[in-house]
């Protein structure tokens, strides 16, 4: 009944087998060899409507298999869409192969994809369309920076596992035998920087990988590079080893139960630990740290490093209205409450409350637990501080309290002024140097006129670098009063009473009633109060 044509088309005869109708030309079809080829229902059905006198009419026609490759936007990605033969031949690998080269696919092709999208060929019906993934890109994984291994245990670090006695109960005060280490001890493995792995697209093209940061290996004092793996740091001295940036140093320690008038002042070169407490009058100055096992009573504290004191400072206000317990610190101040006190350092971590304070941070002020700051800050005043962390601040009495955030800023303008100034005298010299080249120019003494614009334009070149030393200066300055603006905030996460009168930079705003959970932040030019959703 249905003959093959040599171009794939599917004929019938119409005027030897006269079929009555659209429906029984599919039906036989359906039931012919040529079952699975394309039915073209659209001839069919024209022929019933306008019959011809054509012999053949085309019922339907053979179709081989197709593969289309799509790559996505991003090149991350390269898809097919299979479309299955309708009475014609099925992919083969090698073709669909010639398909992905065609398409431009370079990499992350995997063989497997493509079988199992062209697996799909014997499972689903004549001229359906499957989908599959044929090819994959690959990120870049960017290198991991450059890692300290403590190797050893830190005086910090001992002092947050204070010793447990037979009871379970905790000895607040004993902390064990302290850490330390003797010459030739490993303090920190630096594990290396790793160059990462670049990435890929389908097409090819290379996606560089971003190299790990890699910090140098510190050497403080009491330590050194080892000479025999240059990623280890070894100590020199016996003492106890500290953290420093990006390495450890090794201190000598000088330890002690109280400091009384019978001890008399400390001064060392090193650390210094006191067991027990500091009485009133007493000072304790150290080139390292200064950990102190109990309180601090009306007495002066002063290190290069940190200074820790497991309960708290506490000192009274004095004729002069100065205040007797003084706590300096070119690191950062640990304790557990202040009252009275004078406490000056890079970051103030305060576990619980203070009260009546003058203190004075670079960076952060934070009253209460690290996790979740709830602690009590009341009285006194905030000389300076970048940012405050509180969960209270003020008391409901109304009672002033003094806070000043971003107070250096003063001094960064006052150098920026200056900066200009000398920058203004640098362009002034510049500009007589030019008048002086010009008149230099008209004299008719070759040699004269060589020697004088020689001199002139070292002298120029001297004036040209100083400019942009001071522009550099400029604008670093402008940098740094710009990230100490932007950085200010004074997070509370409980209360902020009445009575507060809080300065950033050269903006004041003085609270007249009791504020909920907020951040005072400076936004375009003004003090604004910003509560907390959350």
């Amino acid at each position: 009944m249905f003959k093959l044509a040599h171009n794939g088309n599917v004929l019938l005869d119409v005027i030897e087998h006269s079929p009555p109708s659209a429906a029984f030309i599919i039906e036989a079809l359906k039931k012919s060899t040529f079952c699975e080829c394309r039915i073209d229902h659209d001839a069919i059905n024209a022929f019933f409507k306008e019959p011809n006198s054509e012999r053949s009419l085309v019922v339907a026609s053979k179709h081989d298999a197709t593969l289309t490759v799509t790559i996505s936007d991003d090149k991350m990605l390269a898809t097919g869409e299979l479309t299955t033969a309708q009475g014609g031949k099925a992919l083969a690998l090698a073709q669909a192969k010639q398909q992905l080269i065609k398409a431009g696919v370079a990499r992350g092709y995997k063989q497997a994809f493509l079988e199992q999208l062209l697996q799909q060929q014997f499972e689903l019906p004549a001229g359906t369309t499957a989908k599959g993934i044929l090819a994959k890109g690959r990120l870049p994984e960017d290198g991991k920076s450059s890692k300290l291994l403590p190797q050893v245990q830190t005086l910090k670090e001992r002092l947050k596992t204070p010793k447990l006695r037979e009871d379970g109960t905790v000895d607040m005060r004993d902390f064990g035998k302290l850490a330390s280490v003797e010459p030739g001890t490993i303090l920190v493995r630096q594990q290396p920087a790793t160059p990462g792995k670049e990435g890929f697209t389908v097409k090819g093209d290379v996606l560089p990988a971003k190299a790990g940061e890699s910090s140098p290996l510190v050497a403080g004092e009491g330590s050194e590079i080892s000479k025999t793996n240059p990623l280890e740091l070894i100590s020199t001295i016996a003492g106890v080893p500290v953290e420093i940036k990006n390495g450890m140093r090794v201190d000598d320690i000088f330890t002690i139960g109280d400091v009384t008038v019978k001890s008399g002042h400390i001064n060392f070169d090193g650390s210094v630990i006191v067991t027990h407490n500091i009485e009133p009058g007493m000072k304790v100055t150290a080139k390292g740290d200064i950990t102190v096992m109990g309180t601090v009573e009306s007495g002066e504290l002063t290190a290069q490093g940190d200074i820790t004191i497991k309960q708290g400072a506490i000192g009274h206000q004095q004729d002069d209205k100065t205040l007797s317990c003084k706590i300096i610190s070119n690191g950062n101040i640990h304790l557990s409450h202040a009252q009275y006190s004078y406490l000056a350092g890079n970051n103030i971590f305060i576990e619980r409350q203070a009260s009546h304070c003058a203190m004075k941070a670079t960076q952060l002020l934070q009253i209460g637990q690290t996790d979740n700051p709830q602690g009590k800050l009341f009285g006194g005043e905030i000389l300076d501080a970048g940012m405050i962390i509180a969960g209270e601040i003020g008391n409901e009495s109304g009672a002033k309290m003094l806070i000043n955030m971003a107070a250096s800023g003063q001094a960064i303008t006052a150098e920026t002024d200056e900066c200009l100034k000398e920058l203004a005298k640098t362009d002034s010299q510049l500009d007589t140097l030019q008048a002086t080249i010009e008149k230099a120019d008209l004299l008719k003494d070759a040699e004269k006129k060589k020697l004088l614009l020689a001199k002139i334009g070292a002298t120029q070149t001297h004036y040209c670098q100083q400019a942009e030393q001071l522009e550099k200066r400029l604008s670093n300055l402008e940098q740094h009063l710009y990230g100490l603006l932007n950085n200010a905030n004074l997070a509370v996460n409980k209360t902020l009473h009445s009575g507060v009168e809080i300065h950033i930079f050269d903006k004041v705003l003085k609270t007249n009633r009791s504020y909920p959970p907020c951040n005072v932040k400076l936004q375009e030019g003004k003090i604004e109060i910003e509560f907390k959703t959350s």
